[in-house]
């Protein structure tokens, strides 16, 4: 299989009190825009599982309290993957093209992930009225805006 390029474009600063973007100056240019956007599909990269064994870990035994006793990676959120990519919607609370900023209400993220790109959140491609989930799952938040009140230390075995 061919071997692709990725190159990050910022990184990700997160703290007890703050989340924030952090744009290369290079790639500032591409926030044009996106502060008329109140929600942001953030991809980043898992650095810290950025290992041989994490990218050969494909199964994840009992990594949810209610969940099945073995979930396949693609059927969890689980850091250590093939390709340690990750997925976050974020809430904007600011957009700072200059200094090539951008706040976010929360990220599950560690701080100094480096960020591979950005997408606006719009409902038409992003929202599903009606999914279907797994019965252990079912009593998760249904929106992001649910998610940050929600014990998610009780759910995870990760």
């Amino acid at each position: 299989m061919e071997k692709m390029m990725v190159t990050p474009i910022g990184t990700l600063a997160v703290s007890d009190s703050e989340a924030m973007i952090l744009i290369a100056e290079e790639y500032r240019a591409g926030l044009t825009g996106l502060a008329d956007f109140s929600y942001v599909q953030v991809l980043w990269w898992f650095d810290r599982c950025d290992t041989k064994d994490c990218r050969l870990h494909l199964t994840e035994e009992q990594p949810y309290v209610h969940g099945p006793e073995l979930l396949g990676t693609f059927a969890t959120r689980s850091p250590m993957r093939p390709n340690p990519i990750a997925l976050s919607c974020a809430e904007i609370t600011y957009v700072d093209l200059e200094k090539g900023e951008i706040g976010l209400t929360y990220i599950d993220a560690l701080d100094g992930s480096p960020v591979l790109d950005l997408k606006p959140y719009t409902p038409s491609l992003d929202r599903v009225e009606t999914p279907s989930v797994p019965e252990w799952c079912e009593h998760w938040p249904n929106s992001v805006e649910t998610s940050g009140e929600f014990d998610w230390e009780k759910e995870f075995n990760f």
